[in-house]
This record gives structure tokens, C-alpha cells and sequence, in this order.
């Protein structure tokens, strides 16, 4: 038995972990690098095993990073079964299509840009998306079983696999594996990327059981979220300082789980007269408007007050003044808008989708505001607008940084320090707990914290005994 570590290490995008035991091979995520431009040359990269070998992949949640690389993986051999959550199943679909467009849409603009830029009869260098719709389509065909909360299944002799809720995103699970190999028995736990309690839509995390070996995402390792209510209040209050300004929001946004809370909070400030009922708000986004539709599918996955409004007919993600544009003449539109508009768009790190479309437009004005309410990455637009830069290239043209800028970290989804430190209480004392996930200082904080295991932070490709 063993472990293998392909992605997530020391940096907190590309997902991957290898298992091996009784000769099967077990991967856990697939995700895709995410930020500059060495992290997309990473993508293409080899995996850092043969992927025909694998035999089952276990997605803990729908997220880029955690299974972006699928159809990559496919396309290089994988014939396994990949087994994860029926709303993962689902969004993952949506995420992967998505991402598949863009890359193609990514291959064809530098294509052009090379034709431009070649001289006389210069070969132009073919420029190959990392994967197409087509190979997403045929990584689809590889989704097996459906993984049910708290309900072991069984994968092969002396394998045995139960999701529990992560309470991250829609459909999330932070995964046990049960192993034995020659008389010798580990429970193996990932914890997939972690939410917290109390949120408006979600349930809570489901504690998780003992185990001997703990593989855990530290993103916030060393820090704590602002508290809820004042994150909301500040949304609200950024929302009103713009509209007296004269000028627009742009809230860039992660599609999954993000979008949908940013809704619920905004109708609830509209029911409780904190924000105009004449409010218009712009769900610029075709993946979020998508993501939104599946989230009313699976009210398994909601808490019990959330299951309520639906029950009642109160649909928390829909108001009066919510508009849904899908088209691209619809967001094109979005830009004559002088003032007075919330636009939600995606991504959320601005590394690509329509929301670098609005920055563009808006960023120059000083009478605009820009409100981050997600994780940005090293490397992403999001992060440098966020550390203060005066100027930022989009489209091939430099952008003057006017607006106001806001940082609400409240809405993150996932866990904090003393909620991911809460969470490995409850492993016991696990023989190894490896770090993943997370930048090398939030790591190395968390780390200090952990008593009476033995901490490791791998490095990409490392390789560790079970």
C-alpha cells in the first residue's frame, strides 16, 4: 500500500493523489493547474503515472481544480470507473464543457494571433486546445457508480470507499478509504477541499471518522474568516456606496456555490428593505445560470431551512430584478450600462469567462466597485488587482486600476484554520496527516498546531509508504 501525490502540493490547484493496494490503483481528483502561465504548462505535463493503469477515480467535488484534467486523463488512456456524488456527477459535466470551450476558444484566438504576427510564407505552429468538447463528451461515458452519503461501496477485494459531506460545495465529500493488503488494514481519509457550518443553503460538514492516515486541504491554514453577518452588512454597504457614486458592481464569482449564496443574500437584503426592490442584478454567466438551474435538482444536498423556502414556493436564488444572460449579445449589452447594475460574472479568479469583459469596462472608472468574495490564487488577475496593482493587461490592453476595490472574505467556502483544525480532532490521532492544498505559509502555520501526528507537506510526484 502507498500513496502518490500528483498535484495540490505546495500550491492549491491541481488536485491529484494516487493510491495503490492489492495491486489496484485508485486516484482521487483530477484536477486542473489554475493561475499564470507556468501553471498552464503544467496541465500538459505528464501526469506523473500512466493513467491506463488506474482503475478507479474518486472525484470529491466539481470544482476546476479537483476535476478539470478528466478528459485529459481519458484522452491519455484512463478506461477506469469514475464514481463521485449524483450532483457532482452533474456539475462536473457542466464545469468540464465549460472549460473544454474555452480552451478551444484559447487555441483558435492564439492561432490567429500567430497568423497575424507570421511573415510571408511562414509555417503558422498549430496551436492544440488541452483537451475538446469531444474528448469531455467521451470522458463522460466513464462516470459509473453513484456515491451515496455515508454509504460504503465496495471497489474491489479489500477496497472499500465512503464519501461523507464536506459541505463545501453542492454534492462535495471528503472520502474514506478502507484498505487491507496481506492482513494489514489503513483507513486512508482525504478531506477534499472543506466547508463550514452554518451556511444558508448547504448542510453542514459530516465530522469525520478515525483514521490512520489523514490527507487535508489547508487553503486557509492560517487564518480565520471574518464572521458572516459583517461580510454580508459589507456587501450591502459596498453595493450602496457604488449606486451613490453613479456606478456599477462587478462581482467576480465562482459559479458553484458562490453564485448561489451571493443570490440568497441579495434577495434577503431586498425581502428585509436593506437593499431597493428596484435593484437590478445580472447574472452574467452561462456555467452560474446552468450551476443555478442544478442546485433546484438536488435539494438532497440542502439544510433543512433551505429545503423549506422551496418547499413553501420561495425560491431563495430567484427576485424580482434577477436577470439571466446566457447569450453573448445579452452580456455585450451589460456594457453600456453606465451605472447602477450588479453584474455577477465568472471566473471568479478573472482568469478567464466574461467577468474580464466588465473589468475591462470598468475598472478605469472611480466611480465603479469591484467585490471579491472568493480565494484568489497566486499568479490570477484576481490576486494582483487584490495586492494593489495600478494597471493590468486585459485583452492586450492596459487597464488604468480606478475602481473601488473590496476584499469580503466571509463568503469563502472553505473552512477556516480553527474549522479545519476542529476537523482533524475528530481523526484521533492519525500516524500521518499530509498537508495538500494549501500555499507553503498556510501549510507551515497549520502544521505547527498539529500535535501527536506526524506532519508532511509532499512535494509534487513524492511518494509515501501506508
Amino acid at each position: 500500500m502507498k500513496i502518490a501525490f500528483h498535484g495540490a502540493d505546495r500550491g492549491v490547484t491541481g488536485s491529484c493523489h494516487l493510491v495503490t493496494c492489492g495491486g489496484k490503483r485508485i486516484l482521487i481528483d483530477c484536477g486542473l493547474y489554475q493561475g499564470g502561465h507556468e501553471l498552464d504548462e503544467e496541465n500538459h505535463q505528464p501526469f506523473g503515472f500512466d493513467p491506463a493503469t488506474v482503475n478507479y477515480l474518486l472525484l470529491t467535488h466539481a470544482h476546476l481544480d479537483h476535476c478539470g484534467r478528466i478528459p485529459l486523463l481519458v484522452k491519455r488512456g484512463f478506461q477506469g470507473e469514475i464514481i463521485t456524488t449524483s450532483a457532482s456527477r452533474d456539475l462536473a459535466k457542466l464545469v468540464m464543457l465549460d472549460a473544454a470551450h474555452l480552451q478551444e476558444e484559447e487555441a483558435e484566438w492564439r492561432m490567429r494571433k500567430a497568423a497575424r504576427h507570421a511573415r510571408g510564407k511562414d509555417k503558422v505552429e498549430t496551436v492544440e486546445p488541452l483537451y475538446t468538447t469531444l474528448d469531455t463528451l467521451t470522458s463522460l461515458d466513464y462516470f459509473g457508480r453513484t456515491a451515496v452519503y455515508d454509504q460504503a461501496l465496495e471497489l474491489d477485494t479489500g477496497i472499500r470507499a465512503t464519501f461523507i459531506d464536506a459541505g463545501h460545495i453542492l454534492g462535495s465529500a471528503s472520502i474514506v478509504l478502507d484498505l487491507e493488503e496481506q492482513g494489514r488494514r489503513r483507513r486512508v481519509l482525504f478531506s477534499g477541499d472543506l466547508g463550514y457550518g452554518g451556511r444558508v443553503i448547504l448542510r453542514d460538514p459530516t465530522p469525520p471518522p478515525r483514521a490512520d492516515v489523514v490527507v487535508m486541504e489547508t487553503t486557509y491554514g492560517d487564518r480565520r474568516h471574518k464572521q458572516l453577518q459583517p461580510s454580508i452588512e459589507e456587501l450591502y454597504e459596498a453595493i450602496h456606496d457604488t449606486f451613490r457614486r453613479g456606478g456599477n458592481v462587478i462581482i467576480p464569482s465562482f459559479a458553484l456555490e458562490r453564485t448561489q449564496e451571493i443570490l440568497y443574500y441579495l434577495r434577503e437584503g431586498i425581502n428585509d428593505g436593506v437593499l431597493p426592490g428596484s435593484i437590478q442584478v445580472f447574472l452574467d454567466s452561462p456555467m452560474a445560470i446552468s450551476a443555478t438551474e442544478i442546485f433546484r435538482r438536488h435539494m438532497e444536498c440542502f439544510d433543512p431551512d433551505a429545503c423549506d423556502l422551496f418547499c413553501e414556493g420561495r425560491d431563495p436564488l430567484n427576485f424580482r430584478g434577477l436577470h439571466f444572460t446566457r447569450e453573448t449579445a445579452q452580456s455585450m449589452a451589460l456594457n453600456q450600462i453606465s451605472g447602477g447594475a450588479v453584474i455577477i460574472a465568472g471566473s471568479g479568479m478573472c482568469t478567464g469567462g466574461r467577468v474580464r469583459h466588465h473589468l475591462k469596462h470598468n475598472l478605469w472608472r472611480g466611480n465603479s466597485s469591484v467585490v471579491f468574495v472568493g480565494y484568489a490564487a497566486r499568479g490570477t488577475l484576481a490576486r494582483r488587482i487584490v495586492d494593489g496593482v495600478k494597471k493590468v493587461t486585459i485583452f492586450g490592453e492596459d487597464i488604468p486600476v480606478r475602481a473601488r476595490i473590496y476584499t469580503i472574505g466571509g463568503f469563502s467556502a472553505h473552512a477556516d484554520c480553527e474549522e479545519l483544525y476542529r476537523w482533524h480532532q475528530h481523526t484521533g490521532n492519525p500516524g500521518k496527516t499530509c498537508l495538500v492544498h494549501g500555499e507553503p505559509p498556510a501549510m507551515q502555520a497549520f502544521a505547527r498546531r498539529l500535535k501527536g501526528t506526524e506532519v508532511v507537506m509532499p512535494e509534487l510526484h513524492e511518494v509515501f509508504g501506508l
